[in-house]
């Protein structure tokens, strides 16, 4: 099936998802999953399984939630934004656990600190080496350059989502560009 064919065929693949057809949500899931799971792998800054977890948590909650989807905007557009909803939720609970289980740690231990190695992206060729660059980029500035730059959010839209002021969300664009802009001319 084409491209055109499914765009297409979604309005009424919604509707039968909407009614309870399994099969109807597979095809949704088939359309979008693909960049579903880029969107995570990028949020989470290149951790695959986190995106996993992430890209199936998102179909579920969409799934659970398709009666509130009325065709107001894209069905796209819906997705991504129960995806973004979802990681930067689960980033703000996995940093205040992180936050509590670190200090019992120091505690107990005298200190400690730890190194990740760096991310591995699914895709192949040129594109690898952004990729890399873009899961390496402090948190907060990851972020920002994903939802602005990839996804095509506003500053205003970043800082409701995300909780910081509109301003910080400018400083965090500039610095992830900034940072990038570094790391590839120096390769």
């Amino acid at each position: 099936m084409t491209q055109a064919t499914q765009r297409d065929e979604e309005p009424h693949d919604i509707g039968a998802a909407q009614q309870g057809d399994q099969q109807a949500f597979a095809r949704l899931y088939q359309s979008h999953s693909g960049w579903i799971f880029g969107l995570c792998w990028r949020l989470a800054g290149g951790d695959r399984g986190l995106a996993e977890d992430w890209s199936q948590e998102a179909f579920i909650r969409a799934w659970n939630k398709l009666d509130q989807f009325q065709g107001d905007g894209s069905f796209a557009g819906w997705l991504r934004r129960i995806t973004v909803n979802l990681a930067l939720s689960d980033k703000r609970l996995k940093r205040s656990r992180v936050h509590l289980e670190s200090l019992d740690a120091s505690y107990e231990e005298g200190g400690y600190s730890h190194e990740l190695a760096a991310p591995s992206p699914p895709w192949q060729g040129a594109d690898q080496d952004l990729e890399r660059a873009i899961a390496q980029l402090p948190e907060r500035a990851r972020i920002v350059l994903v939802l602005h730059s990839i996804e095509g959010y506003s500053h205003e839209e970043i800082a409701e989502a995300t909780q910081m002021a509109v301003g910080s969300s400018k400083a965090q664009l500039h610095r992830a560009r900034k940072l990038l802009q570094d790391w590839l001319n120096n390769e």
